[in-house]
């Protein structure tokens, strides 16, 4: 069975230079191009009141430095994850380097208007949690119709 074997040590190089390679790609620059990350974040809606569930994984930050705004159907998240390592520490030698760090800022877009005066926040073990009470249907209303400012007057045109 020398074939099974050779396809296991191509699968465990294959499983090592992606560990190897991967995370300095996928990871390392596109953090530090970009000058921060994004959070993770998922979103539901439940009933009873109806309202929308942002869950945001944000483990390490102080939630003083966060910020969170709504405009309209738009649940913007700030803030910033201090690094934790020195970055002048000349005595570190890293092997890896995965927990991303520095400011941050995401937009949620949300499915449903919101009541923006009663949304709660809470946070606990790193995890970020918003609820965000969907609004009621605005109550109908009639429009009056104002005449146009510049009105015909007869013979105007050139008829009389």
């Amino acid at each position: 069975m020398p074939e099974r074997d050779l396809f296991a040590n191509f699968e465990r190089m294959r499983r090592e230079m992606d560990e190897l390679f991967g995370d300095v790609f996928d990871r390392g620059l596109a953090s530090r191009r970009s000058g921060g990350f994004s959070p993770a974040v998922d979103v539901y809606y439940v009933g009873g009141p109806p309202r929308a569930i942002v869950r945001a994984d944000l483990a390490g930050i102080d939630p003083s430095e966060l910020e969170l705004e709504i405009r309209g159907r738009e649940l913007i998240l700030a803030g910033r994850r201090l690094s934790g390592r020195g970055e002048f520490d000349k005595e570190r030698l890293y092997q890896q380097l995965e927990i991303e760090h520095g400011p941050f800022r995401r937009v949620v877009s949300l499915g449903a208007e919101v009541d923006a005066d009663r949304a709660k926040a809470t946070y606990e073990d790193g995890m970020l949690v918003v609820e965000l009470p969907i609004a009621g249907p605005a109550d109908p209303r009639t429009v009056p119709i104002e005449p146009g400012r510049h009105r015909r007057s007869a013979g105007q045109d050139g008829e009389e």
